[in-house]
């Protein structure tokens, strides 16, 4: 009977102690933010990552009351601000900008500090952005056909720059010279500004580029553009063809950025996140502002987010095998 009593009574114990974290998990999440919240951007500044990010959590940091700071943590083609973000503590201080290459990473890094998917609650999508093929006007090709014929006329001498290995600018240029049969030099850098400053001094010939980093110099003809790498033409760049069109079948990437939570951060804090910016990519002024970098507005379910995080990283880990991309 002693027991019995005892069985109980640890049973009641362990029923109250539940219930009281619980609670208290409920409270932190209600009383969240009380500080202000880190951004983790895993590129330098100035590139299109960067510049999503500061839109968003410039309006983010109004409707939560609390500072949104944007931290750049660029290397390793966006592993490293990952690996900083999947190690910080879930309590809804610290989140992350992730981007399409973090779904290429697990297929061409022989070894990764983190799980992109395991380590990570995604919450949504924020833009989807298509990428430009664009050249050096000292390049002698205003068409992608002329830009093949030179490659092919020069291989293995003209370079193509990325905001580093595994980045989406890296693998575009891989998946451009599978399909082609190409030969080109890949130069990775610490982000997609300092890729695009050597690519306008002429250091490097071209880059396939996100447009929210290739638009206005495109603008300024300080580079040339010459195709959208997305499956149907771009609204924001309706002149250019896409790599399809080109004689590229099948040719199709296009660059999203999405925020994501380290796991264990509290549901009702990440249900918070994504009520905030589902409503902050309603706006017509958000949506303008994504649109002048050739985004359109997210606001993807975060189940919907993660069965897109699934299917993106299986495309990749598939192209990177049948290309023999691998990075130590």
């Amino acid at each position: 009977m002693d027991r019995l009593k005892t069985c109980r009574l640890k049973a009641v114990v362990i029923v109250l102690c539940v219930a009281a974290l619980a609670l208290s998990r409920s409270a932190v999440a209600e009383d969240w933010p009380t500080r202000p919240v880190t951004l983790i951007v895993p590129f330098a500044p100035g590139g299109t990552t960067d510049i999503v990010a500061r839109i968003v959590g410039q309006a983010l940091s109004v409707r939560l009351g609390q500072s949104v700071i944007v931290e750049n943590l660029g290397g390793a083609g966006g592993t490293l601000g990952a690996n900083q973000a999947a190690k910080a503590a879930p309590d809804g201080y610290t989140i992350f900008m992730a981007t399409i290459a973090h779904t290429m990473a697990p297929g061409i890094y022989k070894s990764l500090p983190y799980d992109f998917v395991k380590d990570f609650a995604p919450i949504t999508v924020v833009a989807y952005v298509p990428n430009i093929v664009i050249v050096h006007p000292a390049v002698p090709a205003k068409t992608v056909g002329e830009l093949l014929a030179y490659i092919r006329a020069n291989p293995g001498k003209v370079n193509y720059g990325s905001a580093g290995i595994g980045s989406t600018e890296h693998m575009s240029g891989e998946l451009l010279s599978a399909m082609a049969g190409l030969k080109m030099v890949h130069v990775p850098y610490k982000g997609g500004a300092p890729m695009m400053a050597d690519l306008i001094a002429g250091h490097i010939e071209m880059s396939i580029e996100t447009s929210g980093s290739a638009a206005p110099h495109i603008k300024a003809e300080s580079v040339r553009a010459l195709a959208v790498s997305t499956a149907k033409r771009s609204p924001a760049f309706p002149d250019l063809p896409t790599l399809a069109e080109a004689g590229l079948t099948g040719y199709d990437v296009t660059t999203w950025y999405g925020i994501l939570a380290p796991t264990g951060t509290p549901a009702a804090i990440r249900e918070r996140l994504y009520k905030e910016l589902s409503e902050i990519l309603k706006s017509a002024e958000i949506a303008a502002r994504l649109r002048d970098i050739g985004g359109d507005p997210g606001g993807d379910p975060p189940a919907h987010f993660a069965d897109f995080i699934k299917n993106e990283t299986d495309k990749w880990t598939k192209l990177a095998k049948d290309a023999h991309i691998s990075v130590e």
